[in-house]
């Protein structure tokens, strides 16, 4: 079994707290589910927001989905001129046995400019 980064973002319409829930849980879902894991496959996860997003913390978004003994980490994105606004990134690291080509990273709600390498 090989430890992986699994990476996944989101953008959202604005700085609301129940739209940060749901487009967090709909990413972390994605992910896991994209990536054959459950949140016992789960290590740590690291969350960051840009500096426009002050309605709640990411983590706390995550924890509705029962992953209460995963180690999460919140933190701010740097504030670049004309970044994309309004994103949270996910870093989950994670036990798997798929190859790291075979990771499949996850962006949504317009967050998929980003990398637009990986949009499905």
């Amino acid at each position: 079994m090989a430890v992986r980064a699994v990476r996944g973002a989101t953008q959202l319409v604005a700085d609301d707290r129940d739209e940060m829930i749901e487009a967090v849980i709909e990413l972390v879902s994605q992910m896991l589910e994209a990536n054959d894991l459950s949140s016992d496959d789960l290590i740590s996860m690291v969350l960051t927001s840009t500096p426009d997003l002050r309605c709640e913390f990411p983590a706390f978004a995550a924890r509705h989905l029962g992953i209460g003994d995963v180690p999460l980490l919140c933190a701010a994105e740097i504030d670049v001129e004309g970044a994309l606004p309004r994103v949270i990134r996910i870093m989950a690291h994670v036990e798997t046995d798929h190859p790291r080509d075979k990771v499949r990273h996850i962006y949504l709600r317009g967050a998929e400019v980003l990398r637009r390498d990986l949009a499905q």
